[in-house]
């Protein structure tokens, strides 16, 4: 199973938004049993996509300072609608407020310009080094493997994607 939730980022404008998109195919394992006469995504998937764009905005803005980036909360998440196999989920998240390496920002999900979703997460940026120094060659190999999961995720827009 795929832990990346994002398709492609559409934009981004460095430390203040990004949009991207959650493309939800009936091949996916998980719609087995969320529900099997009526497969939707899972409303933690949806709040895991605001999480990883979230993510996503933090490792663009501060060109991959840190390796790792936890969901620290989520408050006030309304569901809002359903997104079937066949949509895709727009996602854009807003940043609100940031102090040293905590963020939150608002989210909104939206399926034909029809919300499905909307909320604020709270992220924390961290290295596994700034605990155990002998992690650092980790943190290194990390960030290497978002760098090469960054340029699919660019790659596959037509839209034009500001470079920080």
């Amino acid at each position: 199973m795929r832990f990346c939730h994002l398709d492609r980022i559409c934009s981004y404008t460095p430390g203040a938004e990004l949009t991207a998109i959650k493309n939800v195919s009936l091949a996916e394992e998980y719609l087995a049993d969320h529900f099997p006469e009526f497969p939707v995504l899972p409303g933690v998937f949806m709040v895991e996509a605001a999480t990883q764009a979230g993510a996503w905005l933090l490792r663009l803005t501060d060109g991959y300072a840190h390796s790792i980036i936890t969901l620290a909360e989520a408050r006030a998440v309304k569901f809002a609608g359903f997104v079937a196999p066949g949509h895709a989920l727009r996602m854009t998240v807003t940043v609100t407020k940031r102090e040293g390496p905590r963020t939150t920002l608002k989210f909104q999900g939206e399926v034909d310009g029809r919300a499905c979703v909307s909320g604020r997460v709270t992220l924390d940026s961290a290295n596994l080094a700034d605990e155990r120094p002998d992690m650092a060659a980790l943190d290194a190999r990390m960030i290497e493997r978002q760098r090469e999961l960054e340029a699919a995720l660019l790659q596959r827009t037509g839209d034009a994607v500001p470079t920080p």
